[in-house]
């Protein structure tokens, strides 16, 4: 007999755990619809035709490949092998577990792009797979809370995930964050002004280090990178410029002014910040961060990173804005935006600080008791009239002694015990016993769905 056990990097999810990420999921959902956005799921399983070539080397070796049914090797040659494990996998599997829902969501735009209202605005929540190296913060089951617009490359869509940021993290109690932004454009012109053009990517790769190693080892990095001392040494303002967020947008028009493609990425973000002022946006939590460079294989216009303050956590939430990722789908020139929200991640934060409302574990509000036939049988069609009126109710499923039944309520946390015996009955008056505070009360049916009204 094998020991049960799970899968390094996933996780079961008891009741308390589901309903405080379902308190997430709920949040998040009404949000999404609040601003507009529609609902859509894609299968769990996709192409690899779909899936490969779509993020780096590296995230195709992150993919979870599946199998194919049956006698998997019958195809593999001697040659096959020889040729390295990529050729030889397209042989043994033709499916993958998705790695995201941005992907799928451009295979999905493609197939039904003729029956699509554009703009188009969907939001998908729902578990991704990756083969990476389970660590806190990073599994490989896990779910993503996605929202995307495409068919617009209105810079209003941008300011508005700003604005459901704000939302979604405030209404979950999470008040301590910051949402990073940045622009694929600005960091072309930082590459064009230092001499390196068309180099933003290797640049990236070590300036995005700058908070782990530091300014020197950054710039020993670039100089591997084969960065000459004059490029890395016009690099200096970037690291000073996050410092003073009043007078940033200003600097750097002034030290990307002989770089178009520079100047148009300030202005694109200068427009942003504009139209989050104009909606009124309480306190913003934004801030430009011209060393952040997530994304960059696709990303072409503005990116976006949300940290949780104060918390050992890596980014929670990250997106931005694509002009042609349905290009590799055969419909190029399609500019989208959305924004993705790491639901473990959040729920790890908000465990942390210890976020979460009391009653969320709270499934029951009533529980009937049950002591013989007689009672169980008048207790159902109380029990059908709780629930008809909204209420979360049980009845005890077998005839027992009511400590039993007291030891059930509260190890379940069920805020209230209706107490119906052969008086009760008579009555039609209920004992209505407060599991919290122990005060039990003699109502009538009619003021305890008052009660809960």
């Amino acid at each position: 007999m094998s020991k049960p056990s799970l899968a390094r990097g996933t996780r079961d999810f008891g009741p308390a755990q589901m309903n405080k990420r379902n308190y997430i999921f709920d949040t998040i959902r009404r949000v999404f619809q609040r601003y507009g956005f529609q609902p859509l799921e894609t299968p769990s399983i996709e192409n690899l035709s779909v899936l490969m070539g779509k993020y780096g080397d590296e995230g195709d070796q992150l993919l979870f490949k599946i199998l194919n049914s049956g006698n998997f090797i019958e195809k593999v040659t001697e040659t096959d092998l020889q040729e390295g494990y990529k050729k030889m996998t397209l042989k043994v599997s033709e499916k993958g577990l998705r790695y995201d829902l941005t992907v799928p969501f451009a295979r999905y735009v493609v197939m039904n792009r003729s029956d699509l209202v554009m703009p188009f605005k969907r939001y998908q929540i729902q578990p991704v797979w990756r083969a990476d190296r389970p660590q806190r913060g990073r599994y490989r089951e896990f779910y993503q809370c996605d929202a995307d617009v495409v068919g617009t490359d209105s810079l209003v869509c941008e300011a508005e995930i700003v604005l459901m940021i704000h939302e979604v993290l405030r209404g979950l109690g999470v008040e301590n964050f910051t949402v990073k932004i940045n622009n694929r454009k600005i960091l072309s012109g930082i590459a064009e002004v230092i001499g390196a053009p068309g180099q933003e990517g290797p640049m990236c790769v070590a300036i995005d280090k700058l908070d782990k190693i530091g300014k020197e080892k950054v710039e020993e990095e670039l100089a591997s990178r084969g960065f000459s001392a004059e490029t890395i040494a016009k690099l200096q303002p970037i690291y000073e410029l996050t410092n003073d967020q009043s007078t940033i947008f200003e600097r750097l028009k002034a030290w990307l002014a002989d770089s178009e493609i520079g100047t148009k990425g300030v202005t694109e973000l200068e427009d942003v910040w504009n139209k989050v002022t104009h909606f009124g946006l309480n306190a913003p939590q934004m801030e430009l961060d011209v060393t952040l460079a997530r994304g960059l294989s696709y990303y072409t216009g503005a990116i976006f990173e949300v940290k949780a303050n104060g918390v050992q956590m890596g980014s929670i939430s990250g997106g931005g804005r694509y002009d042609n990722l349905t290009g590799t789908f055969g419909m190029p020139g399609l500019s989208g935006v959305g924004i993705s929200f790491g639901v473990d991640r959040i729920y790890d934060v908000m465990e942390e600080l210890q976020l979460f409302p009391e009653n969320q574990s709270v499934s029951t509000q009533v529980m009937i008791t049950n002591f013989d036939a007689a009672a169980e049988a008048h207790g159902l069609g109380v029990l059908r009239q709780l629930r008809e009126a909204g209420i979360n109710a049980e009845l005890y499923p077998d005839a027992s002694k009511l400590k039993k039944q007291f030891d059930y309520a509260d190890r379940k946390r069920i805020p209230y015990v209706l107490i119906i015996g052969s008086e009760e009955i008579q009555t039609g008056t209920y004992s209505l016993k407060n599991m919290h505070s122990g005060e039990q009360q003699k109502l009538d049916l009619a003021s305890i769905l008052a009660l809960f009204a």
